[in-house]
């Protein structure tokens, strides 16, 4: 990157040069980023994505690092870490309430924060860790329900700094898909999203929570990971197909698909990325070889692989 380049972010907002990302990730995997960025605001967030942009080079913004495997190579170009917090309303908003939320916030956390006031609409997502940017990339979803159930608009930034309002619609969420991941939208960013909510019961909802909780704690395995790794096919669910084939409890270095659930891996200490991709193939093939069906990976995968 060039030094002119790198002082400007640097007025801008905290600058690291050869950040580990595995701090920053929940699969506690991958390699360092040339220059990483903490965008604390809007501003940051927008202005370093533009600035980059303009001097060519390659951008990856992150939030809650979950739903992520950085390569053992690491990432090039600028990495931003999405620290942006605004939380506006929830207000009135015809016959609900609409509430503008920045992209860096935790979905789950807002989904808590919110439910405890008594507003209902996204408890299902009490169990989301990533961010509410990343969830319109993915269209993150929970127990029946995705983003696109509750969604007004997005803001959106584009490589030049200009801010961009985006209906629904224009997002083309479907399931885990959006024109994000489809190519539809390139170059631009989120900034926040308007969400759609209604009053509800504040006990209720806490308890709904508690059952969410429960139904987590049971399914899906503790320790470092990403979520789930597949997306899941039409005709049954990824752990299905992977058990199936003889994967659950495999283990290729420090990684292992779970034994709870076969569509989490496990970083079990000091696991490459390497390790995690050639579990994936390793599933990917011999799923295909058998059922003729084709594992999606869900899990978004970054920067340098071997």
């Amino acid at each position: 990157m060039k030094a002119g380049l790198l002082e400007e972010l640097r007025d801008l907002a905290e600058v690291r040069l050869d950040e580990p990302l595995s701090r920053h990730v929940t699969f506690g995997v991958g390699g360092p980023a040339d220059v990483y960025l903490i965008a604390e605001t809007e501003d940051e967030l927008r202005l370093a994505y533009s600035l980059a942009k303009t001097a060519g080079e390659p951008v990856f913004i992150f939030g809650s690092g979950s739903n992520i495997l950085i390569g053992d190579g690491g990432v090039r170009g600028l990495t931003i870490e999405n620290r942006t917090s605004a939380v506006e309303g929830p207000a009135q908003n015809g016959a609900g309430y609409k509430a503008r939320v920045a992209s860096g916030v935790s979905f789950a956390s807002l989904s808590r924060r919110l439910s405890a006031a008594g507003y209902a609409g996204i408890e299902w997502a009490c169990g989301i860790p990533g961010s509410l940017g990343g969830a319109v990339v993915s269209n993150a979803g929970a127990y029946e329900w995705s983003l696109k159930d509750v969604l007004k608009a997005a803001r959106l930034a584009d490589a030049e700094g200009n801010v961009i309002e985006a209906a629904p619609e224009e997002l083309e969420l479907t399931y885990r898909n959006s024109a994000f991941t489809r190519g539809a939208i390139r170059d631009k960013i989120v900034l926040s999203v308007d969400l759609r909510l209604e009053r509800g019961d504040a006990a209720a909802l806490k308890a709904r929570l508690r059952e969410f909780d429960e139904q987590r704690r049971a399914s899906q395995p503790p320790g470092r990971n990403c979520g789930s790794v597949f997306k899941n096919p039409p005709q049954n669910p990824s752990w299905w197909y992977v058990a199936k084939v003889g994967l659950r409890g495999h283990r290729i270095g420090n990684a292992q698909f779970s034994e709870q659930h076969a569509n989490f891996i496990l970083n079990l200490g000091g696991a490459r990325a390497a390790d995690i991709t050639a579990l994936m193939e390793l599933a990917q093939t011999r799923v295909r070889r058998r059922f003729a069906v084709e594992l999606e990976p869900e899990v978004t995968l970054v920067g340098e692989f071997e």
